[in-house]
């Protein structure tokens, strides 16, 4: 059973989550601060797979708690629930680490679909052998989704390991947002596609000398992205 913790402020909402959440089978495990959300996910780091979080929060609010549950779990799925409807907000939380953004107010369909979509991506490779993609001087280890580049490992994301490991399977051809969004979140996705390139900015953060002129993964301009893997 996957257990999921909702941090959410205002009651009604949290329960509205919580009981649509156990209708599916899920555990969850319920914060009303970021602060709590923070203790609980601490006492129990090895058994909460996603973390829903509130953005709009008394204290310390959803981007922070992002922030620090990021800091100390890349394979944990998280994502954030917002009334803000603002593109600079939702690029915020992205950045901050989550997966993935749903905006308030959203129906039990939406939000299941969504943590369907983020859970298929973090099981992808999870079990059996721990397959290595070698290639120059970054190695991708499937199971554990990292990377190990000039021999330094390197945590990614669940999202972030399964981009580059398209793009690295298709070296030197031109892959599409589209095609990424498809392979990667799933043809049912109901998010937005700029979802992608956010996700790219962050990996490009984790993988280039200097993200701002990536020599690794080259953006094809109104169409998407290649890896050349030229240094």
């Amino acid at each position: 059973m996957k257990t999921i913790l909702v941090l959410e402020d205002e009651m009604s909402i949290r329960s509205f989550i919580t009981v649509n959440l156990e209708r599916n089978g899920y555990r969850v495990i319920e914060a009303e601060t970021g602060e709590q959300a923070l203790e609980l996910f601490s006492e129990n780091k090895d058994q909460i797979d996603i973390a829903l979080l509130d953005v709009m929060l008394p204290g310390i609010d959803g981007f922070q708690v992002c922030k620090e549950m990021r800091a100390k779990n890349e394979r944990i799925g998280i994502i954030m629930l917002t009334a803000r409807v603002q593109e600079v907000d939702r690029v915020h939380g992205l950045m901050s680490g989550a997966d993935d953004y749903i905006n308030k107010p959203f129906i039990p369909s939406e939000l299941i679909a969504r943590i369907y979509s983020l859970l298929r991506r973090m099981n992808v490779s999870s079990d059996g052998e721990n397959n290595k993609i070698d290639q120059e001087s970054i190695t991708l280890f499937s199971k554990e989704k990292r990377v190990k580049k000039d021999g330094k490992m390197i945590d990614l994301t669940p999202t972030e390991f399964m981009i580059l490991k398209h793009l690295r399977e298709r070296k030197g051809q031109a892959v599409s947002r589209n095609d990424l969004l498809d392979d990667v979140w799933g043809l049912d996705y109901p998010g937005d596609p700029k979802i992608v390139d956010v996700n790219m900015r962050r990996l490009r953060q984790k993988i280039e000398e200097d993200p701002s002129d990536p020599k690794w993964i080259e953006t094809v301009w109104g169409y998407g992205y290649k890896w050349t893997g030229e240094l």
